[in-house]
């Protein structure tokens, strides 16, 4: 009976009445967002904090996956095929999205690949709890969460919205690309013209969002995104600790030792990536849309995951 009580108190809501951290984001979002205090504490009201969520924020990764185990994950023949078939049912929308924004159907695809495997597993988690508990309750990263528990409940708002139904992850991210609040209402865009921004179901939406980010971010139109380098010089490390950011002329990388295709010009600004395997080190030449793709996110492993699933879905594509 007592477990059976314990369990019954653990799922209730934490009221935000009373919370001074919650009091004071009240008032700051009347005050700056014109938001209704009675109504915006309702709605807060029924937001649960979730200690599942602040166990997985603080779960250490169990290992540090290399590039062989990374790839293995999201390179699979599954992925790829599943990525042929929604660019073929999207096939009118990524044509769009590529004469609007510049960016290729394969890279949009992949990355809504490798992020939701196409809505499969776009998180079953209530955005507002998510929100709401690491915005109050997970103090070392609460300025940043409370900053989208603002931008979540502005989207809502414009939207139309009931704040307590759309799902995500358990960090917040949302759709089937897993937009950020903040990057929800700064890239999300209404390509189907039907008045509402909807990433959880509408797969055109959340093509037109995909690549709007993409473009805001700096795509530029024919560029490649990365080349595979050989014969890499023992004192390549500088290059690499540079970063992903192109900051080098690939010239000054083969003047250095390095050898890239020579269908790529000596002016291509670049940077060297490195990426580690169970038989060694990979390089490759990342060029601008290489760094467009970490700012998705900061990983090269995972921007080197969407290029070659990317690459991958396209092949299978013309092949048919």
């Amino acid at each position: 009976m007592k477990h059976a009580l314990l369990l019954l108190l653990l799922s209730l809501p934490v009221f935000a009445q009373g919370n001074p951290q919650v009091d004071k984001f009240i008032q700051h979002m009347v005050k700056a967002q014109g938001f209704d205090a009675k109504a915006l504490r309702q709605v807060l009201n029924k937001a649960h904090k979730r200690q599942d969520i602040i166990d997985r924020m603080n779960k250490p990764a169990e290992k540090t996956l290399n590039w062989s185990q990374y790839r293995k994950i999201f390179l699979t023949g599954k992925r790829a095929r599943q990525g042929v078939a929604f660019w073929k049912r999207n096939s009118k929308a990524l044509k769009k999205a590529e004469a609007i924004y510049g960016v290729p159907p394969q890279y949009v695809v992949a990355i809504i690949g490798v992020e939701t495997f196409y809505g499969r597993i776009a998180g079953k988690d209530s955005v507002l709890d998510a929100l709401y508990t690491l915005a109050f309750h997970y103090p070392k990263r609460s300025k940043f969460f409370t900053a989208e528990l603002e931008k979540y409940l502005i989207l809502t708002r414009e939207e139309d919205l009931d704040p307590t139904k759309p799902k995500g992850s358990y960090a917040g991210a949302m759709g089937l690309g897993q937009f950020m609040p903040s990057s929800y209402l700064a890239y999300a865009v209404d390509f189907d013209g039907d008045g509402k921004r909807d990433i959880w179901n509408n797969e055109t939406d959340a093509i037109g969002s995909v690549a709007n980010y993409f473009a805001r971010h700096g795509w530029k139109k024919g560029v490649p995104v990365t080349a595979r380098a050989t014969a890499v010089p023992a004192n390549s490390e500088k290059h690499v600790k540079a970063g992903p950011k192109p900051s080098f002329k690939l010239g000054e990388l083969r003047k250095a030792g390095l050898e890239v295709d020579q269908r790529f010009p000596d002016e291509m600004d670049t940077a060297l990536i490195k990426l580690v395997t169970d038989k060694g080190a990979e390089y490759w030449a990342g060029f601008r849309n290489f760094y467009v793709i970490t700012r998705y996110n900061h990983s090269d492993m995972y921007a080197m995951a969407v290029y070659q699933l990317g690459e991958r879905i396209h092949d299978l594509v013309r092949a048919q």
